[in-house]
């Protein structure tokens, strides 16, 4: 998550994607361009600010024991291994 990310209207937001497409038409690179333009906007915005979150930060909130237990899941279904077997065999 991001926290104290600048909150732009339409309006700033097109503004910043035409600033970026101008200097990607001047030859500088994409992630340039966007990195050039991000730090423009926090340097100079005096609006509200917002946190950020993305739908993958939940991954992150779980525990080490959760996501070790995915990563087992996922190794034995990849190897064919029958997660349902008990170990003594019996069904």
């Amino acid at each position: 998550m991001l926290t104290d990310m600048p909150a732009l209207n339409h309006e700033q937001q097109q503004q910043a994607v035409e600033r970026i497409q101008a200097l990607m038409a001047d030859g500088m690179s994409s992630g340039e361009a966007i990195r050039l333009v991000s730090s423009e906007i926090r340097a100079t915005h005096t609006g509200e600010r917002v946190s950020v979150r993305w739908d993958d930060d939940e991954d992150d909130e779980r525990s080490f024991a959760e996501r070790s237990a995915d990563d087992r899941n996922a190794r034995d279904l990849a190897e064919g291994v029958d997660q349902d077997d008990d170990e003594d065999g019996a069904i």
